[in-house]
């Protein structure tokens, strides 16, 4: 017979343990999120943050009360097959994939039961991603950030700061789906205003380096990068590479500028990883993809590097000074 002492003792030990028991219980039945980025976490600081301030807008924070599981592609578009069946294999609760249509269809492919919140800049529609905006059906749905939407206005800006420009090289990444879109729209803008573009590929840290050379060989007056995951990663190369040859610059998300690159115009990716946050906790308290609409990011911001302008000579326009959503000096 256990003394009464005994069983005091043993049931505060009893005691004690239970509350870790169940945080360990509690840990156990977090629901995991599967992250897949196209670059690396270094790059992304700012974006992640802004993700998991739409995550906190739903009740969940990370390491409390839900896990993320992070997947890198570093720019290796091969690698998403590899990826993408490890997050499958794990069963988490919901896959993201962020800003890159490759991603987006990589995981439509791989898997068609566990939900998807991507994040595109082309018409999901047409990509397939989705049966209507309104009502996506299926298991995916996320952001539309209209990244090649914008490529003529990001043109025709180039084109107000440098009216005497004639002749634009490009810089694009042909491993990307959303590229050739992205250079059907900028050829299309380009003869309307009357200018002759010549582009140059490249889907590798090298490959940048030739396409420098390329489009310097080629006297072109002015650079306009390709929207590309890949290529933003590389921003301070391509920041480095146009003040090397003296190139002035545009580019289709503010990280470029915020390096030294000359000028950006583009969805803002801090508002529409906030709303990939949002809708993946959404997902994670019961609604279903199929029931939310796709979001349609409307938040365009067009920067300005001034330092990076007067290294290069230039004198911006008081016209398209005013235009600017910030100035950085």
């Amino acid at each position: 017979m256990i003394r009464r002492r005994q069983f005091i003792t043993l049931l505060g030990g009893a005691a004690a343990v239970w509350p870790l028991a169940a945080r360990a219980q509690q840990r156990t039945a977090m629901p995991v999120v599967g992250f897949l980025g196209v670059e690396s976490p270094d790059v992304w600081a700012g974006r992640l943050a802004a993700f998991r301030i739409g995550l906190s807008e739903t009740g969940y924070v990370e390491g409390q009360n839900v896990t993320i599981d992070y997947r890198w592609l570093e720019g290796r578009y091969d690698r998403l097959p590899t990826l993408l069946a490890e997050l499958v294999a794990r069963r988490v609760a919901v896959i993201v994939t962020t800003g890159d249509t490759p991603a987006a269809l990589a995981a439509k492919a791989a898997n068609a039961t566990i939900p998807v919140v991507f994040g595109v800049g082309d018409d999901p529609v047409k990509l397939g991603l989705v049966a209507s905006l309104n009502r996506p059906g299926g298991n995916m749905t996320g952001v539309n950030f209209f990244l090649n939407e914008v490529v003529a206005k990001r043109l025709s800006l180039l084109h107000e700061l440098l009216p005497k420009a004639a002749r634009i090289g490009v810089i694009a990444n042909p491993a990307n789906a959303q590229t050739e879109i992205a250079l059907k729209e900028l050829d299309r803008a380009a003869r309307s205003i009357g200018l002759s573009t010549h582009v140059a590929n490249a889907s590798t840290i090298r490959e940048i380096d030739a396409a420098f050379e390329t489009v310097h060989r080629e006297h072109v007056d002015a650079l306009f990068v390709a929207p590309d995951q890949f290529l933003a990663s590389r921003r301070v190369q391509f920041a480095l590479l146009a003040a090397r040859y003296a190139l002035p610059a545009s580019y289709s998300t503010r990280s470029y500028t915020e390096v030294g690159g000359l000028m950006s115009y583009g969805t803002s990716p801090q508002d529409y990883y906030r709303q990939i946050g949002i809708y993946t906790g959404r997902i994670l308290k019961g609604e279903k993809p199929a029931d939310l609409p796709v979001v349609q990011s409307t938040k365009l911001e067009f920067v300005i590097n001034m330092t990076t302008a007067r290294v290069l000579g230039l004198e911006i326009p008081s016209t398209v000074r005013a235009l600017a959503d910030e100035v950085i000096e």
